[in-house]
């Protein structure tokens, strides 16, 4: 009954007319941000935020929220249509999505995208509401080397995202913590794989590194192929799910949300792990794992419900314990502090109306994003018929316009083209780019988990043995890589993608 009241309580306060038009408001910015490459929500909530000032303080977290889990519904619609993932979620569903886009069925992409954002929208913002303080808790257990230990599984469970050679896909990976380590190290301050460039002393940005490795790889591969082999889409069809498509599609989602729940209250990587786990956890569980990579709509069902959930439960840390999971969720501690509000466990006894009025607006929110999106849905698809040397021009001026933004630097522009080359030459290797981006993502995270752990345990590597929730993590990390290097998996493998290949 209490959870009742307090829902009924929430509801009062979102439904306001001002609320509900600052939910829409920050719904449509976020959509905007997540279909424009490069911009992303941390920078935009960090323009938005001196607005904030003068609105009451529940109506500025609804605003401020909005942008946020719009932008994940956005960030889907270019890694789909146009293979330019501007989130490190999207990655994943550029997977399967643009592969999808290629043979005519975009349409059923961005819908299912759309659906399974809503359905995990919905489900993360009941588990906030019903279990945001035993949820907090859960999160608490996690130390330094839990969360190193969940990071190395995350690396290993990339694997599975690659097609074709193991060992190829564990170089990628070593070469994506490489690129994570360029940049001032945080503890000595000494200057790491910088070669003198004062470019590189901030580390090497995750837009720059997506756009070139996704968006400028796909451009060039087009541009070196025969004219007759450029390819953008097939016929466009209807853009509406089959009664196979819903039922591949939904228990993905269902399961995409629920393990993105999970991640999403963990600081750091929660929601992309979110989303790469879900997608490997599909793959695993496929009838028809050849079939992940060609566009397989499980590959875009699941990561995409993973993510949207996995950024409502990233609230749950922030709101009751005070403890930001991402950059987003600092900017929301920043708009709390403003409004003399403490974050942490008085925020829900204190400000109740604050805190329901919030979770009561996510629902608002993600059905006004289902309302926006899903007549959008053939405005995109119509987009992509544009002929080929009008739209590939575009893509790479919007690639550049993004990465420019980020840090108002040529240099960026001019290292995004250094990484589309790469990843073209990764292509004609027949290297996957996916696993090269996690270990990049990961890797900064992993290496400081790592330094804490063992400052902690005054330099004893058996802390991550003696920790039973380590213990268990690294031993499935180990488990799974014995799985894929193990001789008869290994020939299970090669022989599902080479089916794959001849299909």
């Amino acid at each position: 009954m209490e959870l009742i009241d307090n829902l009924v309580l929430g509801f009062s306060v979102a439904l306001t007319i001002q609320n509900i038009l600052y939910c829409l408001l920050g719904t449509i910015l976020g959509t905007l941000v997540g279909v424009l490459p490069g911009l992303g929500p941390l920078a935009t909530i960090a323009m938005l935020l001196p607005i904030s000032f003068g609105l009451e303080p529940t109506t500025a977290l609804i605003l401020l929220a909005g942008i946020y889990y719009g932008a994940q519904y956005g960030g889907s619609t270019t890694a789909i249509l146009v293979n330019l993932p501007g989130e490190t979620s999207a990655v994943v569903t550029a997977l399967d999505g643009y592969q999808m886009a290629r043979q005519g069925r975009a349409g059923e992409a961005l819908m299912v995208a759309a659906l399974g954002s809503f359905f995990a929208g919905t489900v993360g913002t009941l588990l906030i509401a019903a279990f945001a303080p035993s949820l907090s808790e859960m999160a608490l257990r996690f130390g330094p080397a839990e969360y190193f230990a969940l990071m190395v599984l995350g690396l290993i469970a990339a694997v599975v995202l690659a097609h074709g050679s193991v060992i190829k896909a564990i170089a990628m990976i070593i070469v994506g913590l490489l690129l994570g380590l360029v940049g001032t190290d945080v503890t000595s301050g000494d200057a790491r794989f910088t070669f003198g460039s004062s470019h590189l002393a901030d580390g090497i940005d995750f837009v720059v590194v997506a756009m070139g490795l996704f968006g400028i790889a796909e451009v060039i591969s087009n541009v070196a192929g025969p004219e007759e082999e450029r390819k953008v889409l097939g016929k466009l069809g209807l853009w509406k799910l089959s009664k196979e498509d819903f039922r591949r599609a939904a228990p993905a989602a269902v399961r995409g949300t629920f393990l993105g729940s999970i991640l999403g209250i963990l600081p750091g990587g929660g929601a992309v792990l979110g989303s790469f786990s879900s997608y490997m956890l599909e793959k695993k569980l496929s009838r028809t794992p050849q079939a992940f990579g060609k566009g397989a709509i499980e590959g875009v069902a699941g990561p995409e419900a993973a993510n949207n959930a996995g950024a409502q439960t990233s609230f749950i840390p922030m709101l009751t314990l005070g403890l930001p999971s991402n950059g987003v969720m600092a900017l929301m501690i920043g708009a709390l502090t403003i409004h003399n509000i403490q974050p942490g466990p008085g925020v829900m006894s204190s400000n109740p109306s604050l805190f329901w009025g919030l979770i009561a607006s996510m629902w608002v929110g993600n059905l006004l994003l289902v309302i926006l999106n899903l007549p959008l849905i053939g405005v995109w698809i119509k987009l992509l018929t544009v002929r080929y040397r009008l739209l590939y021009p575009a893509i790479v001026v919007l690639c550049c316009i993004g990465v420019f933004s980020v840090n108002n630097s040529e240099f960026h522009v001019l290292l995004m083209a250094l990484f589309g080359v790469l990843g073209y030459v990764f292509t004609k290797l027949e290297c996957e780019p996916a696993p090269l981006l996690l270990g990049f993502v990961l890797g900064p995270m992993m290496e400081e988990n790592l330094r804490r752990a063992m400052s902690l345990a005054k330099g004893d590597p058996s802390v991550f043995v003696t920790r039973p929730l380590s213990l268990v993590l690294l031993l499935v990390a180990a488990g799974l890589l014995v799985m894929m290097l193990a001789p008869a998996v290994a020939r299970r493998r090669e022989q599902a993608f080479e089916e794959s290949h001849e299909a």
